[in-house]
């Protein structure tokens, strides 16, 4: 089952945004659907097609993982990176333009995984 609904939000999210992009061109039949692909990507055609293929992807990955554990991932990498302190990621995590809550999760997890690392 969950698998069915990972498959689902991956065909559904491309399906959502080339509904919106859709609904935008005034257009109908063939003409609306070769609009839209053009308007989508670089490339005409292809490249709307080659978006919407990208996109159904991230839905996956996000369906399966969800995108606390990704943005975390995310967060621990950057540290590695740019060989930032727990302190100077968790002030970079304050700029960023989410949840309150997401933050503090975000940052629990750096520390856990800081922990980790020290023992």
């Amino acid at each position: 089952m969950d698998e069915f609904v990972e498959r689902l939000a991956g065909i559904g999210i491309p399906a959502l945004v080339f509904l919106v992009i859709m609904s935008t061109t005034g257009l109908v039949g063939a003409a609306a659907v070769t609009a839209t692909l053009s308007l989508l990507g670089p490339g005409g055609m292809i490249g709307g097609i080659i978006t919407l293929t990208v996109i159904g992807a991230g839905a996956s990955v996000i369906t399966k993982y969800g995108y606390s554990a990704i943005i975390c991932e995310t967060c621990k990498k950057i540290m590695q990176k740019d060989n930032l302190t727990e302190e100077q990621m968790c002030e970079k995590i304050e700029k960023y333009p989410i949840t309150k809550a997401l933050k503090e999760k975000i940052k629990a997890k750096i520390r856990e995984v800081e922990k980790q690392t020290a023992e």
